[in-house]
């Protein structure tokens, strides 16, 4: 769903507005959800599109949105997205006057801003001397000071050699951040000067394999730390802020939900956090989308005199939309008008919250398991009514292992917290993904967090209630009935069996599982009706008009599955595989002796190397999928000709993974 319409700001006629000047073509240097997300706003505004694309994204979302489309080669970013000069080259190919960079990838290099410019294009971003000016934590923070905005306490010069008297002048703890730092990398925390020497150690060698640069600043750890941060926009001269979002619901400094505006602001630190925020803008001449982040001491509350500048990311941030959603503003719209050479599109008194907003982001990855990044097709992908979505995937479409596996972006937006609060959790079980793990469940955990509900947050509430939001549910045994069902293709509206004539006592045995194997018997009473025989349990199940009914009685659940893995949504996603084809020896394909895997997953183990002799039911390695372990073992005595996957590699369904030849 596309943002909302852009009112037009007051006092400026709508005559003058639509004459004012407009790009008629950019290019979108940027792939996924975020140069869909621009599309969108192009196509409102007549503005024709170019994107680009690596050779595994070629029949992706953004190519088939845009007018245009041009190849960089290559999968991996290296080869693709970070290619500055093969990205130029198709914007002067294909006649486009500007680059919209969206975010990562090239949108916070200078170099790139300088190349673009010297072509004779736009970047549709801020300049590169504003990127430079903010793109080094220390530099940056001594610009701040001498802006007027206040910095944490701490060391932010660059020499390197009294960092542990340092240390002790500020007093502990204290928090080690890399200076060209991001994403938590070169970041620790000390408890006491006795373990100073060994964590410095740590950050700095983290620090120069992150990012080359192992210099690092010392700040006083803020003990109730909040993270909120002040979306700005500027024309190269002046500023304005769109108010305030909270992201302090993070994992390992990442963030997971986003809100605006913050719970328990008050005007005054509101104004206060505006006013430096458009400062520290100004202070770079900043033109464009960007965003201040601030670290908020929320021990005593949300005070005006306890918050501190973090880090000024130049660039549109992820978190955009709940913005968008409390303004009314289309911000990339902005962005566009800015860099086509219009001056800023609102007044800071043009510009009000209505309501609250939320955001979830949604992963394939495997929480269980320490959200390790997932991989595999979309083969169901379907989201609540309501809520507005950012996605650059579609059903069929791969999440693959070259890049960030965010699904979707789920933004909704109600009159007040407590309403928008449960439209989120509503819209997250309301939401079906199949096909690939997925982190729906831990976001609607955290959505009924009571801390949460209550807005008493803080960077750390997940990590201290990881265990509870983890959790997995057991499913019940009408859930397992449903599994049974679809495990056999009896989910479908015509079942996957001939011989209608005879419904009556037609009995099959279900093999599926869910944490382990389950065995259950499903008799098909007729077309639409099944009796599953639990160890436990027996349940009559009937699926008519797309609903289904478990003993009579109306459920919101529904199910999918594709004969080898499948899914119960009903309030959760309960994700079981299909345990047949997994008790053949292993996963053959044509003939060619290879043995595949037989869903998406993860190598765990593998037991053999090239030249092995292996006999029959040997085990060649194990797949990790769905909770459970699998092992895929040689089908025939033989010869291992090849060993295709790696301990550790996330493998797509059918992805060759050993290569055998018989003996003769």
């Amino acid at each position: 769903m596309p943002p909302s319409p852009v009112a037009l700001p007051r006092g400026l006629p709508k005559s003058q507005y639509e004459a004012l000047k407009m790009f008629t073509k950019i290019l979108i240097a940027n792939r996924g959800e975020i140069a869909c997300r621009i599309i969108d706003t192009c196509r409102r505004l007549g503005v024709g599109t170019v994107a680009v694309h690596s050779d595994v994204d070629a029949n992706a979302r953004h190519v088939d949105m845009a007018d245009e489309a041009v190849s960089l080669g290559g999968a991996t970013p290296a080869e693709s997205y970070l290619r500055g000069d093969a990205i130029i080259d198709a914007a002067l190919t294909t006649g486009a006057q500007a680059i919209h960079p969206g975010y990562g990838f090239l949108s916070e290099n200078p170099d790139f801003v300088e190349a673009v410019d010297a072509a004779g294009l736009t970047f549709i971003g801020p300049s590169a001397h504003a990127i430079r000016a903010m793109g080094l934590k220390d530099a940056a923070k001594a610009l701040m000071v001498k802006a007027g905005v206040p910095v944490v306490p701490g060391y932010h010069e660059a020499g390197q050699d009294n960092l542990a008297a340092e240390a002790d002048r500020i007093g502990y703890p204290v928090l080690i951040k890399a200076v060209a730092g991001g994403g938590g990398k070169g970041m620790r925390r000390v408890n006491a000067a006795k373990d100073f020497a060994q964590e410095l150690e740590a950050a700095q060698t983290e620090a120069q394999k992150a990012f080359g640069n192992a210099a690092v600043l010392i700040e006083k750890y803020v003990s109730t730390p909040r993270h909120i941060e002040v979306q700005v926009f500027g024309d190269g001269t002046k500023a304005v802020h769109l108010f305030e979002r909270d992201c302090s619901l993070q994992r390992r400094h990442q963030k997971v939900t986003e809100e605006a505006p913050a719970p328990g602001m008050t005007p005054e630190m509101r104004d206060a956090m505006g006013q430096a925020a458009v400062r520290a803008a100004e202070a770079v001449g900043y033109a464009g989308a960007g965003t201040v982040e601030f670290i908020v001491d929320a021990s005593d509350g949300l005070r005006s005199d306890r918050f501190y500048f973090m880090e000024m990311n130049t660039r549109l941030q992820v978190e955009h939309p709940v913005t968008e959603a409390i303004t009314g503003v289309d911000l990339v719209e902005w962005q566009l008008r800015v860099a086509s050479g219009q001056g800023l599109p609102a007044t800071q008194d043009d510009l009000s919250i209505t309501g609250h907003s939320f955001e979830a982001r949604i992963y394939a990855e495997d929480v269980p398991a320490g959200f390790l990044p997932a991989i595999g097709t979309l083969h169901q992908l379907q989201f609540a009514d309501g809520a507005r979505i950012d996605t650059g995937v579609r059903e069929g479409d791969e999440i693959s292992p070259h890049y960030d596996p965010m699904i979707a972006k789920l933004t909704v937006h109600g009159p007040d917290r407590a309403t928008a609060l449960a439209q989120l959790t509503r819209a997250l079980k309301a939401t079906r993904i199949g096909g690939t793990v997925t982190n729906i469940g831990f976001l609607a955990a955290l959505s009924e967090h009571s801390g949460f509900a209550a807005g008493d947050v803080d960077t750390g509430l997940i990590e201290r209630d990881l265990e509870a939001l983890t959790k997995s549910t057991e499913p019940c045994t009408k859930t397992r009935a449903l599994a049974a069902v679809a495990a056999l293709g009896l989910h479908r509206s015509v079942p996957a069996f001939a011989g209608v004539s005879l419904w009556g006592g037609v009995e099959q045995t279900a093999r599926f599982a869910f944490d382990e194997d389950e065995t259950a018997r499903v008799e098909t009473l007729s077309p639409a009706q099944f009796r599953v025989t639990l160890p436990d349990a027996i349940h009559d199940i009937t699926h008519t008009d797309g609903t289904w009914r478990v003993d009579g009685s109306k459920t919101a659940a529904s199910v999918w599955c594709n004969g080898t893995q499948g899914a119960v949504f009903w309030g959760e996603t309960y994700p079981f595989i299909v345990v047949d084809p997994l008790d053949r020896a292993a996963v053959q394909g044509g003939g060619d002796g290879v043995t595949r895997a037989p869903m998406p997953g993860l190598v765990r183990v593998v037991d053999v190397k090239a030249g092995a002799q292996v006999k029959a039911g040997d085990r060649l390695l194990v797949l990790e999928a769905m909770k459970m372990e699998h092992a895929l073992r040689a089908e025939a005595d033989g010869t291992v000709a090849e060993v295709m996957a790696s301990a550790g590699d996330q493998v797509t369904a059918g992805a060759a993974l050993v290569r055998m030849e018989a003996d003769d």
